[in-house]
Parts: structure tokens; C-alpha cells; sequence
């Protein structure tokens, strides 16, 4: 699939998803439309990308003023950041968010300092966000419900990845959008990896989160990085707690050896497995940012 592709997701009606080329990369960043009596996106991507989020409305047919609702897994702005542009072009949408997140959707400045200092010179990937108005957020709570007509999509509190990050169960087609709390899916691979980015990143309570997935049994996991899941749903979840939890114990046993972040970041990049796939720049920076997270 290549960057601005839009495809419909098998076994899910009216759902499709674009790869937006988050940071130049294709096979990194998925946005999805959801055609339903009252359409919504799910996830708006960096802001930088937003024509391809048009295109994707285009590719399907919801037209601008058509647009319900733009549902956000969480506010990271590799997920959200896009959501301002979004509500500027679609005056009827209201954008859903958890209600710790919600606030920094209205007052980005602080998202986008903290945003800075985590990408570093990756920031030029990224647009200012602007804000939305405080009258089109919609603060949500675990078990609360974006009413999209004919379907609905369940928010279920998801905390270990960000406190402010949900995942979104379609009542119409069991599947979950997962945000980032069943991990990465590479689909060239077949695999799933670690994301565990700083200052929140919680593994016990990532762990917590993929049991929670597997409670919800989804037909289908519908992944912001990157697309639709394996056929085998329970596998990638067993699969990612074992991944997660090995990826920290490996990221401690280093930094036990190598005594400081930056000799700890060198090794595990120097053990990555991932350029052939994004790109050895991507895959640097997302080595860097995981291991500072799982240090911290």
C-alpha cells in the first residue's frame, strides 16, 4: 500500500483507510472513515497530512458538511493533530476525545511544547495544530458512546499507552480501532512491535490493556499504525504482551550494561530490524523514543 492509497477494510462495511505517509513513510499511519447514517473519522493523523484526510472523505463520498463526528483514540498529535484542521473544513463535525485529553484539543500549546521536546528535529514532519472550539469537543468517558446513527462506537478507557487514550468498539462490525494499545502492526511482516514512548508509558497497565482487548474478542483490530489486523486476533494480542514485556526487559538488561540512555539507544538501534521497512531514519527515531520511554 503505498502513501495516499485508500482501501476498504475486508469484513468491516463502511470502513475504509488511507495511509496518510506519516513522517514521509508509507506503511506508518492510518486514518479511517467510517460511512455510517452519521459518517465519522477515527483518528485525524498529524496535521501535516490532512489533504490526504480529505481525500479520504473525497475517496468514499462524505461530503465536507456531512461529516458527524471525528473520533480520537487519543490526543499524541501523530493521532489528533490533524483534528483542528478537520473541524475548521467540516463546520458540523464534533470531535470526541477522553476527557483528560479533551482540554488539550481546545489549548494545544502545551501538547505541542511537550510534542517538541519528544521529536526533536522529527518535528518538521509536524504542522501547528490549531485549536477546536471548545463547543465541538465532546469529553468521553469509559463506556461512553459516539452515537453514529446505525452503529456506534463504544470508547473503553485504555490508560497504559497515554491516560488520555481510549479504544473505539464498532457495535456494527465487532471491530476495535486500537489507537496504540495493541502495539505497532507491520503487515509486510506479519508482526506486531513494541510502542512505549515517553512520560506515560506503563506496562503494567499496558498489559491490563491488551487483557481488556481480548475481553472485548473483536473480529477485527484495526490499527493506527498500521491498518487492519491479522485474521487471528487472539494471537496478536498474546503476541504483543509477549513483545511488549520482552522489549522492556531487553531495554533495562542493556541500559544495565551500557550505564546511560544514549549508549542504550545506539545498541538497540544498532539491533533493529525495522529501516527496510520505514526507512533507517524512522526507525531510529522510533527506536529512541521506545527506549526512552520504557526507561523512564
Amino acid at each position: 500500500m503505498a502513501i495516499g492509497d485508500v482501501r476498504a477494510v475486508d469484513g468491516c462495511p463502511g470502513v475504509h483507510y488511507v495511509d496518510t505517509g506519516m513522517y514521509g513513510t508509507a506503511g506508518y499511519g492510518a486514518v479511517y472513515a467510517v460511512d455510517a447514517e452519521r459518517p465519522a473519522l477515527v483518528e485525524t493523523g498529524i496535521g501535516a497530512d490532512r489533504e490526504r484526510v480529505f481525500a479520504l472523505l473525497d475517496a468514499v463520498g462524505i461530503a465536507r458538511e456531512e461529516l458527524d463526528a471525528v473520533a480520537l483514540t487519543h490526543v499524541h498529535l501523530d493521532h489528533a493533530g490533524g483534528a483542528g484542521f478537520v473541524a475548521e473544513a467540516c463546520p458540523n463535525a464534533t470531535v470526541y476525545a477522553h476527557e483528560l485529553g479533551a482540554p488539550h484539543l481546545v489549548d494545544p500549546s502545551r501538547l505541542v511544547e511537550g510534542t517538541k521536546r519528544a521529536v526533536g528535529d522529527q518535528w518538521q514532519f509536524y504542522a501547528d495544530p490549531p485549536p477546536v472550539p471548545e463547543r465541538r469537543v465532546v469529553e468521553l468517558g469509559d463506556g461512553d458512546v459516539v452515537d453514529l446513527g446505525d452503529r456506534r462506537l463504544r470508547a473503553h478507557h485504555a490508560p497504559g499507552h497515554a491516560p488520555h487514550q481510549v479504544v473505539f468498539a464498532d457495535d456494527y462490525t465487532d471491530a476495535v480501532f486500537t489507537g496504540d494499545a495493541a502495539g505497532i502492526w507491520i503487515p509486510e511482516r506479519e508482526t506486531v512491535r513494541e510502542t512505549t514512548p515517553p512520560p506515560n508509558f506503563d506496562l503494567e497497565r499496558c498489559l491490563a490493556d491488551v487483557a481488556m482487548l481480548r475481553d472485548l474478542t473483536p473480529e477485527t483490530l484495526l490499527y493506527t499504525h498500521f491498518g487492519p489486523g491479522p485474521d487471528d486476533v487472539d494471537r496478536a494480542l498474546d503476541d504483543y504482551r509477549t513483545t511488549l514485556s520482552a522489549w522492556v526487559e531487553e531495554v533495562a538488561a542493556v541500559h544495565k550494561d551500557q550505564g546511560d540512555e544514549a549508549a542504550t539507544i545506539d545498541a538497540l538501534v544498532d539491533r533493529a530490524d525495522t529501516a527496510d521497512v520505514w526507512g533507517a531514519r524512522k526507525a531510529r527515531y522510533e527506536t529512541a523514543v521506545n527506549v526512552r520511554g520504557a526507561l523512564r
